[in-house]
């Protein structure tokens, strides 16, 4: 594969200026034979000491645009109070639903307020971390992201972003917020950068779409939930991560060995070298589960000692048992498996662009017919070519939402061959046991 990624810089940029001595002498000698030496006229001399001064002007200039610190990113912790809220006491279902919207209409609010303001130019993003229920209505509690010069004083520029949060945040009708709750603190980098990191299916590298059979490369820090499970320090499955300490994965890796002490995992784009190691502590597989058959193909893994978020590790988001997607939207699948059937499994991380199969397609008797059971779902092409294979087992299938928040709606489970015509792959529908997980996990 052409290597199109861009140069990178190692170190520090290093500028470094020349500057010219200029000597100012009552005479000058002029080069040539018999010249004589003559005194400077008035009219040189004030030329050469604008000249002088124009020099020194612009190198003092430069040094001060390249010497002076530059702009570092600030992370800021806000709260406020979102009053008079409506639910709907006759569903029966949780508030999530409502919380999920909240927390996205929150993000848009803070967006608008500091983009349509003085610091438009410093603000870069934030994150609703927490979403709180109260008798009077839901705490927020948002981090928010800027980038100041250095020299600033930053109480003064707390005071500014507090002042103009309460000031704006009076005037919004899209929620009721009492702007006397509005609250500002700064954080410490490290503290700040952990808990923006810390948001689930947040990434900061661009999708590179590829396909997992034809071995193009994902690029690293792309999928941070992608783990490999792995038995005797051999790659067995993939699994994501959901928390600092759970995986979630396919029954099926377990059904030869279920021993957590003989099982570990492993995180990063490449298994060998690995990114981080941990020990699988504990496997649950679901109860029901028996193979052969294909049903109620999920499992967790609690693993030790927990992981520290990072750019490159990250957790995902689940959905909500309610959630669903349409036929034919876009998801993602990643992982380690072979390129073709028969084969051995990759060392670096691969990634494909599915479309997801309605049930009523997949279910056609040249398709899969009775095979597909309830809590499975069909992606990828009737075409074929575009699948995942032996060694992705586990491994996760991915949408995103429109503020490109990830979400876990997918586990690979099964399909007949490798991107076969007809035959695309099978997986377990996330959704379907998000209960189950939540009952042995928490989350």
């Amino acid at each position: 594969m052409a290597d199109t990624t861009s140069p990178e810089w190692k170190g520090d940029d290093i500028f470094c200026f020349y500057v010219l001595p200029i000597y100012l002498h009552k005479s000058w000698q002029a080069v040539g034979s018999g010249t004589q030496s003559r005194d400077l006229k008035p009219w040189m001399t004030a030329l050469l000491v604008v000249l002088l001064l124009a020099v020194v002007a612009v190198t003092i200039g430069l040094l001060a645009h390249f010497l002076v610190p530059g702009e570092k990113i600030e992370y800021y912790h806000g709260t406020f109070k979102i009053s008079n809220l409506r639910t709907d006491s006759n569903s029966g279902q949780s508030n999530t639903h409502q919380l999920k919207d909240l927390r996205e209409m929150s993000e848009t609010l803070v967006d608008e307020i500091f983009i349509d303001s003085t610091l438009n130019k410093h603000y870069i993003k934030n994150h609703v971390v927490r979403l709180t229920p109260e008798e009077d209505g839901v705490k927020a509690d948002v981090i928010m992201v800027f980038q100041f010069p250095s020299t600033e004083q930053r109480t003064i520029r707390e005071k500014k972003i507090h002042s103009i949060l309460h000031q704006k945040i009076r005037n919004i009708r899209a929620l009721s917020i009492n702007a006397s709750s509005v609250q500002v603190n700064a954080m410490s980098s490290s503290t700040g950068k952990l808990t923006a990191q810390a948001c689930c299916g947040k990434r900061v590298v661009p999708s590179i779409v590829n396909r997992i059979m034809s071995g193009d490369i994902a690029a690293k820090g792309a999928w941070p939930w992608q783990a490999s499970l792995q038995r005797n320090n051999d790659h067995q499955c993939g699994a994501t991560l959901i928390s600092n300490t759970w995986l979630v994965t396919a029954a099926h890796c377990f059904k030869n060995n279920a021993n957590s002490h003989q099982w570990t995992v492993s995180f990063g784009t490449t298994i060998n070298p690995p990114l981080m190691k941990r020990s699988v502590k504990r496997i649950i597989v679901h109860e029901k589960y028996r193979s052969p058959a294909r049903e109620y193909d999920i499992a967790v893994v609690q693993f030790s000692p927990r992981v520290t978020f990072s750019d490159d590790i990250r957790r995902i988001c689940l959905p909500e048992a309610s959630a669903s997607f349409r036929p034919n939207s876009t998801v993602y699948i990643t992982g380690f498996g072979a390129l073709y059937y028969g084969g051995k499994s990759q060392n670096c991380l691969r990634e494909a662009r599915l479309k997801i199969i309605s049930n009523d397609v997949c279910k056609q008797p040249q398709v899969y017919g009775k095979d597909i059971k309830f809590g499975m779902f069909c992606a990828g092409y009737l075409e074929g070519i575009y699948d995942a294979c032996r060694g992705d087992s586990g491994g996760p299938l991915v949408a995103k939402d429109q503020k490109d928040t990830w979400y876990l709606m997918g586990i690979v489970s099964w399909g007949d061959n490798c991107g076969q015509k007809n035959k695309p792959g099978v997986y377990t529908q996330v959704t379907y046991y998000r209960n189950w997980i939540a009952s042995k996990t928490g989350l």
